[in-house]
């Protein structure tokens, strides 16, 4: 690897990993912010709408913008709109105005899903250059800093330190982190070609990104990144919840055990690279399913908390590789590759928006550990569909991989 690609690489890992800290530092102070904005849990809950109408505007962007104006361009803005999006929420709760935090979390959610899904494409185009995994990488760096800013935040909430000052030092941290990227970044990753020829077929935009969807293989590797990524933003969303409504532990075990999950996530991450190197992406997605599924199924039917708070281990650990694995598959094309990439992608992203609502409207009806059985079904949905990983270029070694 040349000094050049080292730079870019590392530089992506440092803004996943300050990003994965912003959201995490975000979310630990949810509730000193609804305290400090005087709201009941119902209006908060439509001050966080923000946050997914942001996200969803962002994801849904991210990859035309990338066909038009390239990666390095698209992250640039991205960064720029978490980072403003951070102070904007910061005044906001300091001036007690919600309408103020609501249009923050709208910036800070943009943000992160045009910087996400193009960083996605830039993991794998870097996977293409040096013929090694980095996508797992990647995400395990974002996974790493949501420990970190989950653990940063119940410090400085336990120690009574103001909001306003703690998200406005992260967005310091994060605009630090993004102006190296973006230097480290080459210019026009992902422009109108991809990673790897001169299609033009269908024209750029929205249109060349749905365009690829054509493709009988690309459908199938885009249910799998639904199913995986609906696996890992239920445990997001709903797992502290279902711990305390479930099982009637504590605030605080819910929380832990929320940790469990993030930190299993994160190790799994890390350890993919040589797994996937000495195993090939079919069997690694198709064992991390059955992984999942199997803790899954012990934290729905387990008649003990404990049990059940260990199971989240196995659910952490299988969901890890999924998305980044599958968006790995989607990038091995020699002309489309980041308009594939940016498709599936948002499709992921589609599910960690849309997945935990409607299980939250499933839960009001027959309650959250019941619920969690839609999930179970989608892991094996994606295991039985994982062959679709193994057909297409390798980007390892350009030959056709053999399926499992």
């Amino acid at each position: 690897m040349d000094a050049p690609t080292r730079r870019w690489r590392a530089a992506l890992f440092l803004f996943m990993l300050a990003a994965g800290t912003g959201m995490a530092s975000w979310v630990a102070r949810t509730p000193a912010v609804r305290d400090a904005l005087d709201v009941s849990t119902g209006a908060m809950g439509l001050v966080l709408f923000g946050l997914s109408t942001g996200s969803m505007a962002g994801v849904t962007f991210s990859g035309p913008l990338v066909r038009r104006y390239g990666g390095r361009a698209t992250i640039g803005v991205g960064a720029a709109l978490v980072v403003a999006g951070l102070l904007v929420v910061a005044a906001g709760t300091g001036l007690a105005q919600a309408v103020g935090v609501f249009g923050g979390l709208a910036l800070l959610g943009g943000g992160m899903g045009l910087a996400e899904v193009a960083f996605n494409i830039e993991g794998a185009v870097i996977e293409s250059v040096i013929g090694r995994p980095v996508l797992p990488v990647l995400h395990g760096c974002f996974s790493l800093g949501t420990v970190v800013g989950a653990l940063l935040g119940m410090a400085l909430t336990a120690a009574a330190f103001p909001v306003g000052l703690h998200l406005t030092a992260v967005a310091a941290l994060i605009a630090a982190a993004a102006v190296r990227a973006v230097r480290a970044i080459p210019h026009g990753t992902g422009k109108e070609t991809g990673s790897g020829g001169s299609s033009r077929q269908g024209g750029g935009g929205l249109r060349g990104q749905l365009r690829v969807f054509r493709d009988r293989r690309l459908v199938l590797i885009g249910v799998i990144v639904l199913a995986m990524a609906f696996a890992e933003g239920a445990a997001n969303d709903w797992l502290p919840l279902l711990m305390v409504d479930g099982y009637h532990v504590s605030a605080t075990a819910g929380s832990l055990t929320f940790l469990a999950f993030a930190s299993s996530m994160t190790l799994g991450r890390f350890a993919g690279g040589p797994l996937l190197e000495r195993f090939g992406r079919v069997r690694v997605v198709r064992i991390s399913a059955v992984t999942a599924a199997l803790g899954l199924v012990v934290v729905i039917v387990s008649p003990s908390p404990l049990m059940a708070g260990a199971a989240t281990v196995l659910w952490g650990l299988g969901a890890s590789l999924g998305f980044p694995v599958t968006l790995s598959a989607a990038g091995d094309h020699p002309h489309d590759a980041a308009a594939r990439v940016g498709a599936v992608a948002t499709a992921g992203y589609v599910a960690f928006l849309v997945g935990p609502p409607a299980l939250g409207l499933l839960a009001d009806h027959i309650g959250l550990r019941l619920t969690m059985t839609v999930v179970l079904a989608l892991l094996i949905v994606a295991s039985t569909l994982a062959g679709a990983l193994g057909t297409g270029r390798d980007a390892r070694t350009g030959t056709e991989p053999v399926t499992a």
